[in-house]
């Protein structure tokens, strides 16, 4: 009888304590279930605000770059002038510059051999180089001045010689012509000799009128 009943005293207890950590361990699930939904929810709210502050800026960047490109189009439109003075100054640059002379109109004239000029070449297609030059024009021979530098333009677009390479013996009145020049070059890479005579053209600067290939240098 005393065994029987400390037999149910063991299993009762038991079976209180088995009760007491199911629930125990319930308890415990659960506990652990709310923490997950709570930093769950924690983290999902911050994502939200991170997403919410991120798309104003991205709409801010997008914005600002729209209004740059509306910027730049105003820009475009509202300064026709800049653009009519870019196309005035290439104009200007491409008026200045001669237009290459057509080798197919030139006379060329072979020297006898009794003289110095081995040929002479004579092109009506030549035309003024052009000048900076206003007002009265009167030849300046000073290898500083305008009148100089322009003058040696136009022997070179006679010649063809590159004035980097070409050497000048003499230049000077021409007595001969009212208002005109003439110079003696030579290259110093091909030792070409030439006697370029030029006119001053009023308003359009000086225009070839005969080069002389020479055998020896000379004025």
């Amino acid at each position: 009888m005393s065994n029987d009943f400390q037999s149910g005293s063991r299993s009762g207890y038991r079976a209180k304590r088995k009760k007491t950590n199911i629930i125990l361990n319930s308890l415990i699930v659960i506990v652990l279930a709310l923490i997950v939904i709570v930093a769950f929810s924690i983290f999902s709210s911050g994502d939200d605000q991170a997403s919410k502050q991120t798309e104003p800026k991205t709409e801010e960047k997008q914005v600002a770059k729209q209004e740059d490109k509306e910027k730049d189009n105003t820009d475009k439109t509202e300064n026709p002038a800049d653009e009519d003075t870019a196309a005035e100054e290439e104009e200007s640059e491409e008026t200045a510059a001669p237009e290459d002379a057509d080798e197919s109109q030139a006379i060329v004239t072979e020297g006898d051999g009794s003289s110095n000029v081995v040929k002479t070449i004579e092109n009506p297609s030549w035309q003024p180089v052009g000048t900076e030059q206003t007002g009265v024009h009167e030849p300046v021979y000073d290898d500083t001045s305008v009148d100089w530098q322009e003058m040696l333009k136009a022997i070179s677009y006679a010649t063809g010689l590159d004035q980097s390479s070409m050497t000048v013996y003499w230049l000077g009145r021409d007595k001969s012509t009212a208002n005109a020049s003439v110079g003696t070059v030579y290259s110093k890479e091909t030792q070409e000799k030439y006697r370029v005579y030029i006119t001053w053209v009023d308003g359009e600067g000086w225009k070839p009128t005969r080069v002389e290939e020479l055998a020896e240098l000379e004025r």
